[in-house]
């Protein structure tokens, strides 16, 4: 049997992060004013984020330094393991290589510490006591908690209230990391409360706790705002994953024919897919293909416009898919891939054919989990299983068409504290969900009128 799980040393870890913007065919459309519709200033962005991330969310630089301090902290997981899914391709019947790199084993269990131990370093050196960010799921939540309690800065998260109720073990790790954390829609802001007026028992969303978070920010002294998606220097962060991965891939004489991840805000993706999408836009074949729920699927059936990147509309005009930042998500159990957008880097790359998305089902999500757990030992995060659903689809394309050919999925952390998940499922109270077209048109009608190519 050929090598089961294939790792780099300490010093092979990649000491510099990969900003695909600096070989992009074409240049990023900039965030727009949402009144003038004229392109915002960087310095504009200074009353939610310190300069040194905004200088790195502007940057058309290919490669960034990563400071030592953020190594010295990367050494505690990284470099994270490759590992050949021998059991998982043995069930599926498939000529094809499975490979997954698994960022389930960060201290956090999932891969957003990779941008929170950057985040929370810069703010530290900007000078900042205090982080406001929004979590769905609870897997960022968790991992800023840890970053911001290494470095000494209080933290403040808003939980998405059905992601609050559902996953109450994310909410205690956040708080044993020292961390305050409140459901959204909350009391504590206009945003929330305005959210509880219209509707008390609102599920809340991403969008909706994004806004309460910015809005708490410019309302408070020394406090700074922390995104876990989404924006450029986040995906930045991540690149440290598909850098990896491709070296492992490399020891092992191997390169993927298609690299499979799950998108919500598009961090996990874009960090595994960019380093292997530069090698596309020079001509090398390989296929990215970003997995999200049919019950939130901005990719394949949302618009490709400027729009919020909050639901009430207090950040500046972002060109990316979006099912109108109005949209107010299903309960679905990825609490992590309920966001109405998607990262504008991202989303250009799907609107100009380097990048492909599909829309996949709630119970075919979790019967790959299960199928997964079952093969490799790991029970997968909700948002992870997306990846492996679509993986499922390409290595039953390599049956029907026995070929070989090598998958990589981005396994971006573990289900241990998403069970109720799995219970409901297990208990036949999950159900698929594909969005109604009228709930798309109705948010959709909200877009502000901002041109894509003003």
């Amino acid at each position: 049997m050929e090598e089961v799980k294939i790792y780099l040393s300490e010093a092979e870890m990649p000491r510099r992060w990969y900003n695909i913007v600096a070989d992009m065919p074409n240049k990023p459309a900039p965030p727009r004013h949402p009144a003038t519709g004229e392109p915002v200033p960087p310095e504009a962005f200074s009353a939610i984020f310190p300069m040194n991330i905004i200088e790195q969310e502007i940057s058309a630089e290919r490669e960034i330094a990563i400071p030592e301090e953020v190594l010295s902290f990367y050494r505690m997981y990284r470099p994270t393991p490759l590992i050949r899914a021998f059991r998982f391709e043995k069930a599926l019947k498939t000529p094809a290589k499975i490979f997954y790199k698994y960022e389930g084993a960060s201290p956090a269990g999932s891969h957003k510490l990779n941008s929170a131990i950057a985040q929370v370093y810069y703010n530290k050196q900007a000078g900042t006591k205090r982080i406001t960010t929004e979590t769905g799921a609870g897997q960022w939540g968790s991992a800023l908690a840890m970053a911001c309690n290494f470095f000494g800065l209080e933290c403040v998260v808003y939980m998405v209230r059905v992601s609050y109720n559902q996953k109450p073990y994310r909410r205690i790790v956040m708080e044993t990391f020292g961390a305050k954390v409140h459901a959204s829609p909350s009391n504590n802001t206009k945003a929330g409360r305005d959210a509880l007026a219209k509707d008390p028992n609102s599920n809340g969303s991403l969008g909706l706790a994004i806004s309460e978070a910015v809005e708490d920010t410019v309302t408070s002294k020394d406090t700074k705002y922390s995104l876990g998606s989404v924006l450029n220097h986040v995906c930045l962060h991540q690149t440290v994953i598909g850098q990896e991965a491709k070296l492992q891939l490399a020891k092992a004489g191997l390169y993927p024919d298609v690299v499979v991840g799950c998108v919500g805000g598009g961090s996990n993706f874009s960090g595994l897919s960019f380093p292997f999408v530069r090698d596309k836009i020079y001509g090398k074949q390989v296929r990215a293909v970003a997995c999200e729920p049919t019950s939130c699927p901005t990719l394949t059936r949302g618009l490709y416009k400027y729009d919020f990147g909050d639901s009430v509309g207090m950040t500046p005009l972002m060109l990316m898919y979006t099912l109108g930042h109005g949209f107010m998500p299903p309960g679905i159990h990825a609490g992590g891939l309920r966001y109405h957008g998607d990262a504008p880097l991202l989303s250009q790359l799907v609107n100009e054919k380097l990048l492909e998305a599909v829309a996949v089902d709630q119970l075919p999500v979790f019967q790959a989990a299960e199928l997964f757990a079952r093969s490799e030992g790991i029970i997968p995060a909700p948002e992870s299983a997306h990846a492996l659903a679509g993986a499922v689809v390409e290595a039953d394309k390599a049956r029907q068409e026995g070929k070989e050919r090598v998958i990589l999925i981005g396994l971006s952390g573990h289900g241990f504290l998403d069970l109720a998940a799995y219970d409901d499922y297990h208990q036949g109270k999950l159900k698929n969900f594909p969005l109604p077209q009228e709930e798309i048109d109705k948010a959709l009608h909200e877009l502000p009128p901002i041109p894509a190519n003003k």
